[in-house]
């Protein structure tokens, strides 16, 4: 089953397992420890990471790393991309309009 990846990301600690994730790879064993939570509840939180394929496993020896899929974070940016736009565009405004209000009161 594949899972909404915006779904997904909307957990705060899911999106902190990316943050880490995405300075290195880790273990669940390495990524449990930043967490006041069980592994178990870590494990599930990697495997919806997964199935969104935001993050990818990697097999090292008896280890099993976690990586960041950079691809698909990709394509979340250029999502939010759009809304960016907007967003500049509407923190544009509020600076000329508070620089015409400045002006007015002098």
């Amino acid at each position: 089953m594949r899972r909404d990846v915006y779904q997904a990301i909307a957990d705060p600690t899911r999106r902190a397992i990316i943050a880490l994730i995405a300075i290195q790879a880790m273990t669940p064993n390495a990524i449990a420890e930043h967490f006041d939570t069980s592994r178990q509840a870590v494990s599930k939180h990697l495997r919806i990471l997964t199935e969104c394929d935001l993050v990818k496993q990697e097999q090292v020896g008896r280890e099993i790393y976690y990586l960041l899929e950079v691809k698909k974070m990709k394509e979340i940016d250029k999502w939010l991309e759009q809304f960016r736009k907007i967003w500049e565009n509407g923190f544009s405004q509020l600076d000329d309009l508070l620089l015409t209000i400045k002006k007015e009161k002098k």
